[in-house]
């Protein structure tokens, strides 16, 4: 995962804003126990990146996502023992007890795989849509020692990952190849002289006695207002729908699913303010 610069509203907005915004749509998807809302959290996010040219990114994240899901519903219907609506008795499995997988585990474990789906997707949209330096400039005046760490963190990964590569191709162009353990150590070995070097480096160019630098005023844009403000209101009707139980689900002890209005009205309402920002698209190019 990586940022990936795009001509979109949302990468138009600063990177505190954008984050917020992604931040929201986990906020909602954890509140949530309603399914109908969580499908529409999902489809918000397949829209927003789609609105912001990153669609594939966010497709992609199925590929990790699905498999967990499939994980999280087994586990929950295999060792959950609530639920009155049995699907299959399979008996004593000794030290798993008696396995008897419950249509209400297996609901339970699929909406919480569908809750992993839209955190996951948000994920891999912040990723794409927020930059990463940005977030570290407008963090280095309260913490300039640790925006410098992150900073040099998120830098060095793809070169350790380069010399992973590398020492591994060298392993396998060996006659009798090495074993994983000193393939291990070799790579380790190196990320410490490496880091030896940064330090070194740092220290020379007297980054140790370096004093918190001025601030930068910069503009608010339309952008950055209406993401924030669709990032706000998102979170607002989370937590409203959370605490006032609105649209809400029983798994144990058994099923009860309602998708009345107040349903209908949460799902959709989640929908038009991720998208709404979207329409403007003045200004897009920075």
């Amino acid at each position: 995962m990586s940022y990936l610069r795009r001509p979109s509203p949302l990468h138009a907005a600063r990177a505190s804003v954008a984050a917020a915004y992604c931040a929201a749509l986990i906020l909602a998807a954890l509140w949530t126990r309603q399914p109908l809302i969580l499908g529409a959290l999902a489809l918000a996010c397949a829209l927003a990146g789609a609105g912001a040219g990153v669609g594939r990114r966010v497709a992609r994240s199925l590929y990790f996502s699905v498999p967990m899901v499939v994980l999280v519903v087994v586990v929950n219907a295999l060792v959950s023992r609530e639920g009155l609506t049995v699907l299959a008795r399979f008996g004593d499995w000794g030290p798993f007890g008696q396995v008897d997988p419950t249509l209400e585990a297996v609901c339970y474990g699929a909406l919480v795989g569908l809750q992993l789906v839209v955190i996951v997707a948000a994920c891999a949209l912040a990723s794409a849509t927020v930059d990463p330096d940005e977030v570290l400039r407008s963090l280095r005046r309260w913490s300039f020692h640790s925006a410098l760490t992150a900073s040099l963190a998120t830098r060095m990964v793809p070169l350790l990952a380069a010399d992973a590569r590398r020492i591994g191709e060298a392993q396998r162009s060996r006659v009798h190849g090495a074993s994983r353990a000193s393939v291990m150590r070799a790579i380790t070995a190196n990320a410490l002289d490496r880091a030896v070097d940064v330090a070194a480096t740092l220290e020379v160019r007297g980054y140790g006695a370096a004093r918190r630098p001025p601030g930068v005023v910069r503009a608010v844009s339309r952008h950055d207002v209406a993401f924030g403000c669709a990032a706000l209101l998102i979170a607002v009707l989370a937590c409203l729908s959370g605490v006032l139980r609105l649209a809400a689900v029983r798994f144990y002890p058994t099923l009860e699913v309602h998708t009345g209005f107040a349903a209908l009205a949460l799902a959709g309402g989640f929908v038009a303010l991720a998208l709404a920002p979207f329409l403007q698209r003045r200004g897009i190019e920075r």
